[in-house]
């Protein structure tokens, strides 16, 4: 027992060789589960992060993107309200896990995957994040990059790079810090990019012209559900490996429709407004939805008056930072539940460096972002997705708090590897794969293997329907479900089983 007691104490604040050097004002919380003492707060302030990591004018040029797949104007807008507020539900329901457990989303995951079977879904969790967390920073360097161009300033590689550095060391400052920094820094952003953004909002809406955008053809049936799988995988399928990594900090007995409810309509109700009014701008305009297609953030910047670039360029900064953050926080803690020993602050330094390195390879060495973008968002939905419907399965079928030393012990009541549900993301994934398509990046053009066996093939009328993402879900939950129904009653039922 002393190994897992040494293994177990390493995860809790202030313990380790590192402890003596934690700088000041730096959150000691790693992946241990949170003290009594330390939980606060309500639900409703879990509005703040999750508002300010959603609220990036990305979510207008969204609309080109959705539009892009062949769809009309009121098929996308019901792509956008379904997949925005359907996947940011499902955060809602991990969210849940949080509140009874007070530790991060993937330690949480350990009680259906095993404390050493949980590895897997922590390291492709950790690649998700560090992967958006790069996205949003290359986003916000073209992005200022295009503005200062537009000003008449030097926009060249010395301006791509300060704009690299300085969003940068933001997004690492603050991921090191912790969860308060975290917390501040989100309420500001809220407050100034919401008021930002409706600003921007009523400049360029002489940009629609309805005539155009309702004049869009109908899609297929394919088309639309290609656009709705985009849609879910860029917003809610991309965060509900994080979901519980805030509502941690909550009381126990914190309102669970509360903490449903806050965590989904924080991060549904900006993108919704910012996807409907991009659906109108780039179906007016087929200029500006191909400019979006290179450079997401600075198109939008063609149709704005000189004098609020730079208001708009703290409004598009601010809100990819606000996303950033909120990934480099989540991809330490999933770095140190996939097996690194190192303090949390550290993890999220380390992240850092590798985001960077990331950004400046995507700046500087490669173009048609949006199809890597794309590429990018499929390729981790689908086992992602599979993880989430196992984790789903748990969330909502267990009904007693985690057993806290459990979830760090493999000789516990979760195990050591749970091979059934590791087996269905393997499989999941597999068969996701090849039910998905990314001919546009060329590094993917394996995916797709299955399309050929009654589907039409990789050019048939379901290649783009992005249906792998789906199934991988519905295999997770499916087994998720079978699994839960006859581990979780044993397992709360055990000797020393909390509230």
């Amino acid at each position: 027992m002393s190994t897992v007691r040494e293994s177990h104490d390493q995860d809790r604040p202030g313990s380790g060789p590192f402890a003596a050097a934690v700088p000041a004002g730096v959150e000691l919380n790693g992946i241990n589960v949170i003290a009594e003492s330390e939980r606060k707060g309500r639900p409703r302030e879990l509005f703040w992060p999750w508002f300010a990591s959603n609220i990036s004018v990305l979510g207008v040029s969204y609309g080109a993107f959705v539009l892009g797949f062949g769809v009309s104007f009121w098929q996308a807008a019901l792509v956008g309200v379904i997949g925005i507020v359907a996947s940011f539900a499902l955060c809602g329901v991990i969210a849940l896990a949080g509140r009874r457990g007070s530790a991060p989303t993937m330690v949480l995951s350990r009680a259906a995957f095993g404390v050493r079977g949980n590895r897997l879904p922590s390291v492709l969790s950790w690649v998700l994040t560090v992967g958006w967390e790069t996205v949003l920073v290359v986003l916000a360097t073209l992005g200022t990059a295009t503005v200062f161009g537009r000003l008449g300033w030097s926009h060249g590689t010395a301006t791509k790079i300060v704009a690299l550095l300085v969003v940068a060391a933001i997004t690492v400052a603050a991921g090191v810090a912790g969860f308060d920094a975290v917390m501040r820094i989100q309420a500001v952003i809220t407050v100034v990019t919401g008021v930002l953004t409706v600003v921007y909002m009523v400049l360029v809406a002489h940009h629609i012209h309805w005539h155009t955008v309702s004049s869009v053809p109908t899609g297929s049936a394919q088309h639309f559900i290609g656009a709705l799988v985009f849609v879910m995988t860029g917003f809610g399928l991309g965060w509900v490996n994080a979901a519980a990594d805030y509502s941690r900090y909550l009381p126990r007995r914190s309102s669970a429709r509360g903490v449903f409810g806050w965590t989904t309509l924080g991060a549904a109700i900006g993108p919704v407004v910012l996807i409907l009014f991009g659906l109108l701008l780039a179906g007016s305009s087929t200029d500006l939805s191909t400019a979006i297609g290179s450079d997401p953030i600075g198109a939008l910047t063609t149709i704005l008056p000189t004098w609020f670039l730079v208001p708009f360029a703290v409004v598009a900064v601010l809100g990819l930072i606000g996303g950033a953050v909120l990934d480099i926080y989540s991809s330490g803690l999933a770095l140190l539940t996939a097996g690194l020993r190192i303090p949390r602050y550290l993890a999220a330094a380390v992240d850092g460096v590798i985001m960077v390195a990331g950004s400046i390879y995507v700046v500087f060495f490669t173009d048609n972002f949006v199809f890597q973008f794309q590429g990018f968002l499929i390729t981790l939905g689908v086992p992602v997705a599979a993880w989430c419907g196992v984790m789903l399965a748990d969330v909502a079928l267990r009904r007693r708090d985690y057993d806290e030393s459990a979830l760090f012990d493999p000789r516990g009541r979760y195990g050591d590897i749970q091979w059934v549900p590791i087996i269905a993301v393997v499989a999941g994934t597999a068969i996701g794969w090849g039910l998905v398509t990314n001919t546009a990046a060329g590094w993917l053009n394996w995916q797709g293997y299955l399309l050929r066996f009654g589907l039409g093939g990789k050019q048939g009328d379901w290649a783009f329907a992005g249906i792998g993402v789906l199934v991988a879900l519905l295999i997770g939950l499916i087994v998720g479900v079978a699994v839960a129904v006859r581990r979780i009653p044993s397992q709360e039922a055990s000797a020393g089983s909390t509230r």
